[in-house]
C-alpha cells in the first residue's frame, strides 16, 4: 500500500463530501478562479487559510512562506501579489501572522539556524528596533507574540509599497490590505486595525507616481 494511501482516501471523501453538497461546484470551479481575497500568511502547518475564514476552494488565492514575509526583492510573492490585483482583481490582501509562530520566535534568539536565517533577516532587525519595548513584557510568549503582531504590520507596509497595489489605486481599483493575526491556541482570527485602502494613507517617501507621469 502507498505511503499516501490515507490521503488518497481522505481525498475521496472530501470530493464525495463537496458533491453531496452541491453536484455542479467542482464543474463551476473548473471554469473560471474568481477569488475576492489575497491570503499572504505563514508556511506553518497548523495555520490553514481557508479554514480558518471558513472560505472554499475558489474563494481565496494563497501565498504563502515563513513568518508571513513580503520583501521588494521576493520576486515569487511580488508575482503573486501583481496577479492576484492585476488578473484576478482580489479587493482584500489579507496578511495574516499567527501567535506563537517559530519564524519569529527564531528572529529573537541568537542561534544559528542555517538558510533561514538570512530569510528573518528583515524580521530580527524589526526586533532590534522594537527591543526596549518588547522588553517591558512580563514573559517570553507575550514578547514572542507581540513580535509577531508588528512583523505583520510591518510587511502590511511593505505590500502597500508594492508598484502593483499602488497602481491599483492609482487606476481607481477597490483594493485594501489588511493586517491579521491567528491564535492557534483558540482558533481565532484577529483584525489588527492596520487597513490601508488608499494612495493617500502612505507615507509621502513611498508614493510612488503612475508609470509615465512627469
Amino acid at each position: 500500500m502507498s505511503d499516501l494511501q490515507n490521503l488518497f482516501d481522505n481525498n475521496e471523501r472530501w470530493a464525495e463530501a463537496i458533491n453531496q453538497q452541491d453536484p455542479g461546484f467542482f464543474a463551476k470551479l473548473a471554469r473560471q478562479q474568481a477569488p475576492e481575497y489575497l491570503w499572504i500568511g505563514c508556511s506553518d502547518a497548523r495555520v490553514p487559510a481557508n479554514e480558518i475564514v471558513g472560505l472554499l476552494p475558489g474563494d481565496l488565492f494563497v501565498h504563502r512562506n515563513v513568518a508571513n514575509v513580503v520583501l521588494h526583492t521576493d520576486l515569487n510573492c511580488l508575482s503573486v501579489i501583481q496577479y492576484a490585483v492585476d488578473v484576478l482583481k482580489v479587493r482584500h490582501i489579507l496578511v495574516t501572522g499567527h501567535y506563537g509562530c517559530g519564524g519569529v520566535r527564531a528572529s529573537m534568539q541568537d542561534t544559528q539556524f542555517g538558510l533561514i536565517d538570512g530569510w528573518l533577516r528583515t524580521i530580527r532587525d524589526l526586533y532590534y528596533e522594537h527591543r526596549e519595548h518588547l522588553a517591558t513584557l512580563p514573559g517570553e510568549e507575550e514578547r514572542v507574540d507581540r513580535h509577531g503582531e508588528l512583523n505583520v504590520i510591518q510587511q502590511v507596509a511593505h505590500v502597500r509599497h508594492t508598484t502593483s497595489v499602488q497602481n491599483a489605486w492609482h487606476r481607481g481599483q477597490e483594493l485594501s490590505v489588511h493586517g491579521c493575526i491567528y491564535g492557534i491556541k483558540d482558533g481565532r482570527w484577529k483584525n489588527l486595525d492596520v487597513t490601508v485602502s488608499g494612495i493617500e494613507q502612505l507615507p509621502p517617501q513611498y508614493r510612488l507616481r503612475p508609470l509615465g507621469q512627469n
